[in-house]
């Protein structure tokens, strides 16, 4: 099961943050692809797929407020969707999928979001510790299985965390990768059983860093030094120069997706 977590590494300040974090919904009837609801999303994204990111997080707001959430890593794309979405609503919940692993800078970057936004994400984590979760597999089960490692740490926490909830904001563009060049603007997710919203699903990285420049919005340090996709600590290298963004995650190894948005069904 899934825990809900406050706790930053020690080099992280542990000071309680400005603004709590947003109060989840209370539980209650899934959302169900009905027909209906299927042919609403398709006009909806035949609408959309002109409209600006600002636009769609309006759309999503309005439509799916309170039951919708939002998984972010911190990488450009979620950092601007977050300085969007606190123009249009700082009360829709926000977490962060915590493995254990990430970057602290990653956690600097979260204190930072807070302090400038006023939206306070909140951390979920695997029932087991870093530690515990080791000792269990014999060791760092990203050496020998990250499809595994994955699929514990991100996939399982995250099909916990959006219970109860019936729409999701995503940062994914089409361009990233082979995986994402079909995603939607808005669709139905049948993978976590919810609406799936992607405002850049049209944007480029030159975009969205224009973007993030020109109205000063809080990154990732990392993102100056050669990581510009930015996952776990052990499996996020920085890129040479004419790789791709994503060559430095799971360099070395055939995997290029955690699995949140891969195609095709997990486990």
């Amino acid at each position: 099961m899934a825990t809900d977590t406050a706790i930053n590494p020690p080099s992280v300040n542990r000071d309680a943050p400005a603004r709590p974090v947003a109060a989840r919904p209370a539980v209650d009837a899934p959302l169900e692809p009905t027909e209906a609801l299927l042919a609403e999303l398709a006009e909806a994204n035949d609408r959309l797929e002109t409209a600006t990111p600002d636009e769609i997080v309006k759309y999503a707001v309005d439509r799916f407020f309170p039951k919708l959430t939002m998984g972010t890593a911190f990488g450009p794309e979620g950092c601007l969707i977050l300085a969007m979405l606190s123009k249009v609503n700082k009360d829709v919940y926000v977490f962060n999928l915590e493995t254990g692993y990430q970057f602290k800078e990653t956690h600097e970057l979260r204190d930072r979001i807070a302090e400038k936004y006023g939206i306070t994400v909140a951390y979920h984590s695997h029932e087991q510790t870093v530690e515990e979760y080791e000792k269990a597999n014999g060791g760092p089960l990203y050496k020998t299985n990250p499809d595994q490692c994955c699929f514990d740490r991100k996939i399982k926490v995250l099909r916990q965390s959006v219970v109860g909830m019936h729409a999701w904001f995503t940062g994914i563009r089409r361009n990233q990768s082979p995986d994402r060049a079909q995603a939607p603007i808005v669709g139905w997710d049948a993978k976590f059983n919810l609406v799936k919203i992607n405002p850049l699903a049209n944007a480029t990285k030159a975009d969205v860093w224009k973007r993030i420049v020109d109205e000063d919005v809080p990154y990732n340090e990392l993102h100056d030094q050669g990581y510009p996709s930015i996952g776990c600590a052990p499996c996020t290298r920085a890129v040479l120069l004419g790789e791709d963004e994503r060559a430095g995650r799971w360099s070395g190894t055939a995997k290029t997706e955690c699995g949140l948005h891969a195609l095709g069904d997990n486990k």
